[in-house]
């Protein structure tokens, strides 16, 4: 029986996958084309996986030499010589255990004596020789597949093997040469170049200049995981809807590849029901754990400090700001696929990374009145798995108008007032709910917040108070959200800074047969 994988390399005949034949043909269409490319992704986001599948798929018209700089020593990687003879060795080790298909006798003889005849060490000069033996006595052309070249990165050798692999690209009509050279890893050059050299006006002089752009789409779409989901179904004689359900998948991760298949694991293990009680429970399970994944993105958010206030901004404020590529935290964020730019400005790549980073900025002001206060209250607002939003908005007005005067300033209050409510609600769901911002109502003057809390979605809209005709706009807005949802009744919060304007909580109000809820701070 097939399983979910989300340690290491997916395969067809072990693990449920996602149907990436598309991509298979368009890469297949760069080799003929003898393209030289890098495919960079984040953490998990399915390059070795691809790189197997390509391995697979070119077999019948290529020699594949697919090779992975992950076992290679920084030793090695600081000595030019020894780097360039242990590719040579990686090349052999590959073929001693596993045949590979289109490899001429008479060429593995090549590189086994090249092995046996070099001690440890080659010059530029051998290698460069030498490839060019094997591509010209081999009858197929020979395709090169190079995984986790980051751990290269650091190392000028390497720098200098690519600007051997280039070189001898741009003789390639006149003395033979690889098809075509695919590198694998999180960094692209132009950032492995950035981590080396420090003169700022030579650090973009890289020389995999040569090297196409690798613009494919390698997120799992709705259709794709549906697929997925309609074998798994079968396999296990199940009945749901495994077209919602994978959409339900794709909104919460974008189709990051580990985030996807870590839910659907996590539905299979604690075998729930794929519906979405059981995705929005996965979801939370999610949100709670530590992996790699999460790990590196908090590590990067301290690293780089700027871009981690700057997610605050947008996040908790409703800040907006520009994407601009030039800037290397933003370069580095959008490479590990945690941004992403959506028209022109910077935006968290996912739901579930962005619940997560909201977690995260709460957490910061767990000393907060706020927080301490909603531990105390939480009590209050549970009743039989359902949450009484009502009665925690109204305490939350009680709370907000007690610790901010009028004589406060009104821009910081304005500012900081949908961070606070977050603040609040956080420990009430905490280890049972989450909550994620609806992201085209977060700017400066509005957000909605959809609450999960054991299968059931609340929804929220905080809104600065600018008049009667905004109010009444807000509530349309959250009518079309509630009937989204499948919800009868809603939430507002408004945030007024008027002094007349009474605090506390409205009489609901009947709107489209829906029940509209207010709370006024």
């Amino acid at each position: 029986m097939k399983t979910f994988n989300t340690a290491g390399t997916c395969r067809p005949n072990e693990h449920y996958m996602v149907d990436i034949t598309e991509r298979l043909e368009i890469i297949r269409k760069m080799v003929a084309k003898g393209d030289y490319f890098c495919i960079n992704r984040g953490r998990q986001y399915g390059k070795t996986t691809t790189l197997e599948a390509v391995s697979n798929n070119l077999a019948d018209e290529y020699c594949i030499f697919p090779i992975s700089f992950e076992v290679v020593s920084d030793t090695t990687f600081a000595d030019e010589e020894k780097l360039y003879y242990t590719f040579v060795w990686l090349l052999a080790q590959h073929f001693k255990w596993t045949p590979l298909k289109g490899l001429d006798e008479e060429v593995g003889n090549e590189i086994r004596t090249f092995v046996n005849t070099h001690n440890g060490r080659c010059s530029e000069a051998e290698l460069s020789e030498f490839i060019s033996t094997i591509c010209h006595r081999n009858k197929k052309p020979i395709v090169l597949l190079v995984d986790e070249v980051d751990q290269a990165g650091n190392n000028t050798s390497f720098l200098k093997f690519l600007g051997l692999l280039r070189g001898m690209y741009l003789k390639r009509n006149v003395i033979p040469a690889f098809q075509s050279v695919i590198l694998a890893g999180v960094y692209d050059i132009k950032n492995l170049k950035l981590k080396i050299r420090k003169d700022d006006e030579r650090q973009y002089n890289s020389p995999w200049n040569i090297a196409v752009p690798f613009d494919v789409d390698m997120s799992l779409s709705a259709k794709g995981i549906s697929g997925m989901l309609a074998e798994y179904k079968a396999d296990h004689n199940l009945t749901f809807d495994e077209v919602s359900v994978a959409q339900m998948i794709r909104d919460y991760t974008a189709g990051y590849p580990f985030l996807v298949s870590r839910l659907c694991q996590i539905l299979d293990a604690e075998q729930w029901t794929w519906d979405k009680e059981g995705v929005l429970k996965a979801v939370n399970t999610i949100l709670v754990e530590r992996n790699t994944l999460f790990d590196n993105m908090i590590k990067k958010l301290d690293e780089y400090s700027e871009l981690k206030q700057i997610l605050k901004g947008i996040l908790l404020s409703g800040n907006e700001s520009s994407y601009n590529p030039d800037e290397k935290y933003i370069q580095i964020a959008s490479m590990l696929n945690y941004i992403v730019n959506k028209e022109g400005k910077i935006a968290i790549a996912c739901r579930i990374m962005e619940t997560r980073l909201y977690n995260l900025f709460i957490k910061e002001e767990e000393q907060s009145v706020f927080y301490k206060q909603g531990q105390i209250d939480k009590s209050q607002f549970i009743k039989d798995g359902v949450i009484d939003m009502a009665h925690l908005m109204e305490r939350f007005a009680v709370h907000m108008n007690q610790t901010y005067k009028m004589d406060h300033d009104n821009e910081f209050i304005e500012n900081d007032a949908r961070k606070v409510f977050l603040t609040y609600l956080r420990p009430v769901i905490n280890g049972v709910g989450s909550y994620h911002i609806e992201e085209q109502t977060r700017d400066h003057d509005r957000m909605d917040v959809v609450i999960d809390y054991l299968g059931k979605q609340y929804v929220v809209e905080l809104k600065i108070w600018r008049g009667n005709a905004y109010n009444e706009r807000g509530e349309e807005q959250l009518c079309r959200y509630l009937e989204y949802f499948d919800l009868q009744e809603g939430y507002l919060l408004s945030f007024c800074f008027n002094k007349t304007k009474r605090s506390g909580l409205l009489p609901p109000v009947e709107l489209d047969g829906r029940i509209l809820v207010e709370a006024i701070v």
